[in-house]
């Protein structure tokens, strides 16, 4: 999900509560549940789509979620003893316990993984044990009703606590509703998914994507072998995958090599300027040009030729 989520998420379990067991409960809330986002770094120096077989890997997988939580917890220990040699401690601050700020940033740490999971996007959860990739298909990465729910909680609860009045009980309300609308959507995609019928690509792969604004809405994915229909009746551009040699091509290329690793229903899109390349049906928009996407050398599909107007041919 996006950072804006795992933040809210953070912020509302010390709001409902857990933020009185110690001094800096919430910096360890909100900065826990984005930790595993550590590895966008890797943008400064990996390049094109290599990143697509990086990220959600190793900070998201199980080393993480112990150690991860371990450095966060130091570093806000350390910075409260900074304040206190210097004077400078806000006095209202709590007590501040190591053991505390550890269990906490190890809470949030966890529910990052845990919303990750929850798209088509893809997660290695037990990265570095298995490179598995593991997919929730229930929200879409960015929940605008999310937002709503967790930031109006978050507010109307530290509202309420300005006042003096019963601050948790927005929070705890708002965490059971999320669940609750989870689960709807988790609901929603099983029957979407079990109720889908073949498609002329074949249903090798069935995905109900969900959707932005529309939480009941799904795209359907079917199709196999690099082949693919949307619900809405269209055919994705495609070559089929075994007649292309991917692995001498990823072999020679860390772009292609990394987009194979992470593409889930990866499929060879032809142009008509003669070039192929690899996509995903996930992700396809032809309005958003070459992002998600990276171009095959020439030769990787013998045979296979593309005229202005129409897609593959042999």
């Amino acid at each position: 999900m996006d950072n804006l989520t795992h933040g809210l998420v953070g912020a509302l379990i010390g709001q409902a509560g857990l933020k009185r067991k110690t001094g800096l409960a919430m910096p360890a809330l909100i900065v826990g549940a984005n930790l595993p986002d550590v590895d966008a770094a890797c943008f400064f120096w990996l390049d094109g789509v290599e990143h697509l077989g990086f990220r959600r890997g190793i900070t998201h997988g199980p080393i993480a979620w112990v150690l991860l939580p371990l450095v966060l917890a130091g570093l806000l220990w350390g910075y409260d003893r900074w304040q206190a040699g210097r004077g400078k401690r806000p006095e209202k601050r709590l007590p501040v316990s190591f053991k505390w700020l550890y269990l906490l940033s190890f809470i949030a740490c966890l529910t990052h993984p845990a919303l990750d999971w929850l798209n088509v996007y893809g997660i290695r959860l037990l990265e570095p044990f298995s490179s598995r990739w593991f997919y929730g298909d229930v929200l879409f990465i960015i929940d605008v009703w999310l937002w709503l729910l967790l930031g109006g909680a978050t507010w109307l609860s530290l509202r309420r606590e300005k006042r003096g009045g019963e601050w948790q009980r927005p929070a705890r309300i708002a965490i059971a509703v999320g669940l609750a609308y989870i689960g709807m959507n988790a609901g929603i995609t099983a029957a979407r998914e079990g109720a889908a019928i073949a498609s002329p690509t074949g249903s090798e792969t069935v995905i109900a994507s969900p959707v932005p604004f529309d939480p009941f809405g799904r795209e359907m994915i079917r199709g196999g072998n690099g082949l693919y229909t949307l619900d809405d009746g269209r055919t994705l551009p495609g070559v089929p995958l075994d007649r292309c040699d991917l692995e001498q091509a990823r072999a020679g290329n860390a772009g292609i090599d990394a987009f194979l690793f992470w593409a889930r229903t990866p499929l060879i899109e032809p142009r008509a300027d003669g070039s192929l390349w690899l996509r995903d049906a996930r992700f396809y928009d032809p309005r958003a040009g070459d992002r998600f996407s990276v171009r095959l050398p020439p030769g990787t599909c013998p045979g296979v030729r593309t005229e202005p107007g129409s897609g593959a041919s042999g």
